[in-house]
Parts: C-alpha cells; structure tokens; sequence
C-alpha cells in the first residue's frame, strides 16, 4: 500500500500543474473573485480523481484499465473564455455536458474518425493551442492584465527566474525533478515572492478546512452556439487521448485494441460530464505522466488509481486550493511560457513529419493566419452574428474549422 501511496504521488506531481493552471487561467480572463476561482481551483482537482479513476478502473465498458491519469486541458481555455465571457459559468457547464456526448459519440468511431484527423490538421490545432495562449502567459509575467506595476522589474525578473530554473529542472534533473520541473519551478517562485510581500494569505486564512462539492452549484446553461464553440475542443481531445493511450499501452508492453482506446475515450467523455457537474472543466488523459511508466517500471493501472483517490482528497481541503490560488501572477508567467511553448511546440513537431508540399502549406498557413489574427484582433469578427461570434471568437476553433474543411476540400497533390 505504502508503495502505491508514493507511485501514486508520482503521477501527481506530475500532473499537478497542468491541473492547476487551467482554472487559473479561465478564472483570470473571466475575472472571477477570489472565491469563486478558489472554488473551481478544489472542484478541477476533484474532477481529474474522479475521471482517473474511471479511466483507470473501468466501469463495465467505460475505462481503458491502463496506467492513465486524467486531468483538465489547456485545449478548453479558448473556448471555455468565449462562452464564459457571454454566458458565465453556467454556460461552460452546459457546453461542457453536451461537448461530452459529441466525444462519447465519437468514441464508437475511432478508426474511420481518425481519417478525418491527419497530422497535417492535428499538428496545426495543436501548434495553435499554444500560440493562442502565450499571450496569456506574457501577461502573467508582467504582473498581470491592469497591474498597477505591469511590467515592472521585479515582476519580469521572477518569471525569468522562475522560467530558467524550470528549463535547467526539465533539461538536467533526473527522475521525478524532471517530470516534475513546472510543479517545482512554481512552489520555488511562490516561496521567493513571500518575503517580497507578493503573497497575502488572508484568503487562505477565509477559507475553510473541508468542503463537499455541491453538483451544479451554479447551474447550468445549455446553448447551441456554445456547444459549437466546445465541438473542436473534444474532436482535438479525442484524437490526443487516442495518442495518450496508444503510448500507454507501447510502454507498459499492452495491445491497446480499437475497442479498449474507444473505451478509454468514452471514460474521457463520462468524466469530463462527472467534472462539469462537480462545477469545473472538461477531462482529458495527460500525456506527461506516460514518461513515468518506463521511468519507474511499473504500468500497475492500481498506482493510478490510487493518484485518482489522492487527488479526490486534496480537491476536498479549500485551504489546499486558496494557497495555489493566491499564487503571484509573475510565477505563473514564467511556468506558463514554458507550458505553452512546448504545447506550441509539440504541434511544430507532428507537422515535421509531414510532407511540405504546395497544398499542405496552403492548409497550415491560413489555419495558423485565421486562428492567430482572430486571437489578436478579436474585433475583427465583432459585426459577426452572435452565434458565429461565439464559434470563431476562439483562435482554436477558428484553426480547426479551417484546417477540417481545406484538409477535406483541397485536393491531394501528385507523387511524380
């Protein structure tokens, strides 16, 4: 037992920042107080154990029974902010529910789905996720969006303190310190702001000890237009948890059939309604913690499931979730180049391996162009109706809907 506790903290730290940062980020753009993102900051945390443990178990034929934790993705930001912007909470939550049955859907169709998704189209998705989003990352490096001292010295000093020391942690540590750079990266900038006065801990000493998650505390809305805003968010994460669960099953020496992937995208779909209905964001497997598997040499899907456990416990302690939520913006900043650049990066490499010819420059170039010249000039859709506006006011959707469509239109090139 002992040693599942331990393993199982493994995949933790390992996890932990992507889980974390995700409700940081959507409760910055949308503004949300204190409370409120302290709230969403348990529930994510709570939400990724439920859905771990549903991967991880399986329940009748929901669950791929691998080694495979499950957490938020930074692929629902964009369009969570859009909706969120118009439609508040209750509005992520409704497009959240119903994206979820577009994924449940999709995982009976996993083999001829994934003829619509070559890399050519996933790789630029991917590429514009982290584009879409370094901006965010540059603003927290400043202090944050209407900081008084945006900007300033100290507040660019400690993102790039915080930045290299995750870079030489990710590049030269071994083991744990390694997969575990951005957790460690973060906890070492918040503890240098403190003696700054950076840190004021009167919210944690508000909030309280323990509290149960309330289902739909703040209701919910169900909205076509949102939901097309969500649609392109889970066809890209379903095709990453196909991705995420055939590198499982490569590593821990286990034939992942079409119907145990289609199963382990079904478990994505089921938790991400568990975590909606717990009041936080859509699930998805996560890739960082497959590296953990030949690292330790242990692929026991039991380990995971005793990290989703954990993880369902520390979302039950609000004081947990107030000390990350008051984390100074200028830490974030530095984690967050980091994280979005590699995601930006991860997407440069799928499109490496694919074949530069006239047409799938053409595809990449205006996918990239559209989704990125939205993201920085929103205005640009302002006179659209609100219903489209809702759709492409997301640089993400924006990109997949274009690379979909010439990817579909654009006739392949001869081989001479």
């Amino acid at each position: 037992m002992l040693t599942k506790i331990l393993l199982g903290f493994q995949h933790i730290f390992a996890a932990f920042g992507g889980i974390i940062v995700v409700p940081i980020v959507i409760s910055g753009a949308l503004g949300f107080d204190t409370k409120t993102s302290t709230a969403l900051l348990s529930a994510a945390i709570l939400g990724a154990g439920v859905a771990t443990i549903i991967q991880a178990m399986g329940i009748w034929k929901i669950g791929s029974k691998v080694a495979c934790i499950q957490g938020t993705s930074f692929t629902f930001v964009p369009p969570a902010i859009s909706v969120g912007l118009s439609l508040g909470i209750p509005g992520i939550i409704g497009a959240s529910i119903l994206g979820a049955f577009v994924e449940i859907i999709l995982s009976y169709f996993i083999k001829p789905l994934m003829k619509l998704f070559p890399p050519l189209v996933t790789g630029t998705v991917v590429c514009l996720i982290g584009l879409t989003l370094l901006p965010v990352s540059i603003d927290w490096a400043a202090g944050g969006v209407g900081a008084s001292d945006y900007g300033s010295l100290k507040n660019i000093g400690i993102a790039m303190f915080v930045m290299i020391i995750t870079l030489l942690l990710n590049r030269y540590g071994k083991g744990l310190v390694s997969s575990a750079s951005i957790l460690i990266g973060m906890v070492i900038g918040y503890i240098v702001c403190i003696p700054l006065g950076m840190v004021d801990f009167s919210t944690v000493a508000q909030a309280s000890w323990i509290s149960f998650p309330k289902i739909f505390e703040y209701g919910v809305t169900f909205d076509f237009k949102a939901l097309l805003a969500f649609t392109p968010a889970y066809i890209v994460t379903v095709i990453e948890t196909v991705g995420c669960l055939k590198a499982v099953g490569e590593v821990s020496n286990i034939k992942m059939k079409d119907s145990r992937v289609g199963a382990g995208v079904l478990a994505d779909g089921v938790g991400s309604i568990a975590a909606a209905a717990l009041g936080t964001f859509p699930n998805t497997a996560f890739s960082q913690n497959i590296g953990l598997i030949p690292l330790t040499k242990v692929a026991s899907r039991y380990v995971a499931i005793m990290a989703g456990v954990m993880l369902m416990i520390i979302g039950l302690f609000p004081k947990f979730a107030a000390i990350i939520n008051i984390m100074p913006q200028p830490v974030l900043g530095g984690v967050g180049i980091v994280m979005f650049g590699t995601v930006a990066a991860a997407g440069i490499k799928t499109l490496s391996r694919v074949k530069m010819n006239n047409r799938n420059l053409l595809i990449i170039a205006t996918a990239v162009g559209l989704g990125l010249g939205i993201t920085f000039r929103p205005d640009f859709i302002g006179q659209l109706p609100e219903s489209l506006k809702m759709i492409f006011s997301s640089g993400i959707s924006t990109g997949t809907i274009v690379a979909l469509i010439l990817n579909l239109v654009l006739k392949e090139e001869k081989e001479n």
